[in-house]
Formats: C-alpha cells, sequence, structure tokens
C-alpha cells in the first residue's frame, strides 16, 4: 500500500483550513496538518518574503488528480504550490487514509 501527501501553502491560517475542511468534508483528503511558515520566493520578478501556513494532506495516490483539481478551484493563490510526495505508513495508518477517502 501507498499513500499520497500533498504539500499545499496558503496565505493565511483560515484559507488553510477552510481549503483542509472542505477537501476532508468531500472525501479527498483523509486529513490536513497545519502550521505557519516563512517563505522566501521569487514572483513576478521580485524577491519576496513572507508569512504563510502550509498544509499536508493525507490522501491515496488514485485520489491526486482530483484532489489536484478542488485545490487549484478553491486556492486564491494564481499559481498554488501543490507538491505530491509519496509516502509509506504503517498498515493500520493507511487502512485509516482509504476508510476516509473516496472517489465520486
Amino acid at each position: 500500500m501507498a499513500l499520497l501527501i500533498v504539500y499545499l501553502t496558503h496565505p493565511d491560517e483560515a484559507t488553510a483550513q477552510n481549503i483542509s475542511d472542505t477537501l476532508i468534508e468531500e472525501g479527498l483528503a483523509a486529513c490536513a496538518n497545519i502550521f505557519p511558515m516563512k517563505s522566501s520566493f521569487i514572483w513576478q520578478g521580485e524577491h519576496e518574503h513572507g508569512d504563510e501556513f502550509v498544509s499536508l494532506l493525507k490522501t491515496r495516490p488514485e485520489l491526486g488528480d482530483a484532489l489536484e483539481q478542488r485545490i487549484i478551484e478553491l486556492h486564491p493563490y494564481e499559481v498554488p504550490c501543490v507538491l505530491r510526495l509519496g509516502g509509506r505508513a504503517n498498515a493500520e495508518y493507511e487502512d485509516w487514509v482509504n476508510t476516509n477517502t473516496h472517489s465520486e
């Protein structure tokens, strides 16, 4: 078995929580961990620094495309950071993720 972990940045905590809650309620993610971070990046040719929030979403690999599409629909950023990372976990946790996610 395997898991898909999606790393997603947000402009603020409320956005991170709202998007995470929506994805969980829709069955596209089983859970999300949300925490603050500092970012340094190039945007439109300028070096920027900012406070953001990141969420780590856990789901099934086969839900990756649907999850990404839904994130793009919900996210306020013009170019959201949606990084897909493969992972493995203990069998009980992977079973829990599979039980709490579903495709339409």
